[in-house]
């Protein structure tokens, strides 16, 4: 058993005695959310669509259609000075259609980005999981164990297909001091998007279809956010993935009220560099170093420069925004290969936008349909 779940394990033993204190039911609830998701993927003008490997079972085209449940209850606190409370998630992912005869020459009903797939390629009907989260709390800071979803500039929860992503591990969040908010926590699995079982952490680059094992169930962060004035806040986060990366995030936003609106800048720097075997084993090199290496693998080495500027009007949201990936290396983020997210301007479905070198620019708008009463379209 490991510590995690030993602690887990401790906790929810100390809240099953406290249960029927007064907060704990008062201020628990549950809500159920439901995404009804539909994708299509045409590679056939790309290598995937070569006549030879369409003849070979490679995905030429993907389409998928699912039915997401996201069944959620979050409980209150009980009494005392160390209040204690347990959440729990609950996902079920249910198949419509996975695009029979799409993904190859001979295929019936393949799993892609949105169902997993079984041993002969064939998408499952359906996957779900449970996640459970002990948690207490003293004052305004507020430790959990378990299940996780952190959104922060070093680690972010992907929720771009039929069910989001989810960590295992332990994180503590404080607010006692004013105008300051304090992050620390330790991650050692991962569930992906797309998956009911929890593997390791990697980058991308590190693992392929043929070659695996190269992992790490140790990714460490921590930092704040510093609220200078109402309108302005500094951020500061760091973020280890043992023998792979060491990741350093500064961050300024400010919001300006301009006529009927508001003009949200939003600056960001990483600076990434490598950590143990990264450094000094070619088995954990990450994809795209340019520095001279035939393989296209090497050190991580890259710093990221970035601003977004946006203004937000009547539910309309116009921006523009600029990007430059600088050093060996791409980019590194924590990235399994089966669908990740990080903190750029850039991330984007179709890419990301990280490579070394790359300088990118964007315009962008949205819409709020909760403002003519579609919160959530």
């Amino acid at each position: 058993m490991n510590k995690s779940t030993l602690a887990l394990a401790v906790a929810v033993g100390v809240l099953a005695q406290q249960a029927g204190a007064a907060g704990f039911i008062e201020d628990s609830k549950a809500t159920l959310g439901l995404r009804n998701f539909y994708i299509n993927t045409d590679n056939r003008d790309s290598a995937a669509g070569t006549t030879a490997n369409r003849n070979a079972g490679v995905q030429n085209k993907n389409e998928e259609w699912g039915q997401g449940f996201d069944l959620r209850f979050i409980s209150g606190y009980t009494q005392g000075t160390v209040g204690f409370g347990i959440d729990a998630i609950g996902l079920l992912g249910v198949r419509l259609d996975s695009g029979g005869g799409t993904n190859g020459a001979t295929a019936t009903s393949y799993g892609g980005t949105v169902f997993p797939s079984k041993s002969n390629g064939e998408a499952v009907d359906n996957f779900s999981s449970l996640g459970l989260t002990a948690k207490a709390k003293i004052s305004q800071t507020e430790l959990k164990l378990g299940t996780l979803q952190p959104k922060l500039p070093v680690i972010v929860t992907n929720d771009g297909r039929l069910l989001p992503q989810t960590w295992q591990g332990g994180q503590i969040t404080s607010g006692d001091i004013k105008d300051l908010t304090l992050v620390g926590g330790q991650i050692e699995a991962v569930k992906g998007r797309n998956s009911s079982n929890t593997e390791q952490l990697s980058i991308g680059g590190a693992n392929s279809p043929t070659i695996t094992g190269r992992d790490s169930n140790k990714f460490i962060y921590g930092g704040g956010d510093y609220k200078i004035t109402k309108d302005l806040t500094a951020q500061y986060y760091y973020g280890n993935l043992e023998d792979f990366y060491k990741q350093h995030f500064l961050g300024l936003v400010h919001n300006w009220a301009i006529g009927p609106g508001v003009l949200k800048s939003d600056l960001r720097y990483f600076n990434s560099s490598d950590d143990g075997a990264n450094g000094n084993t070619p088995a954990y090199y990450s994809s795209g170093n340019y520095s001279g290496a035939a393989s296209g693998r090497g050190k991580v080495d890259n710093n990221l420069y970035s601003g977004l500027f946006l203004y937000t009007v009547a539910g309309h949201t116009f921006g523009g925004g600029w990007q430059y990936s600088n050093g060996s290396s791409d980019f590194p983020w924590l990235n399994q290969g089966d669908g990740s997210s990080n903190y750029t301007i850039t991330d984007m479905q179709i890419q990301k936008f990280g490579r070394a070198g790359e300088k990118t620019w964007q315009a962008r708008y949205s819409y709020d349909f909760a403002k003519v009463g579609l919160p959530g379209a």
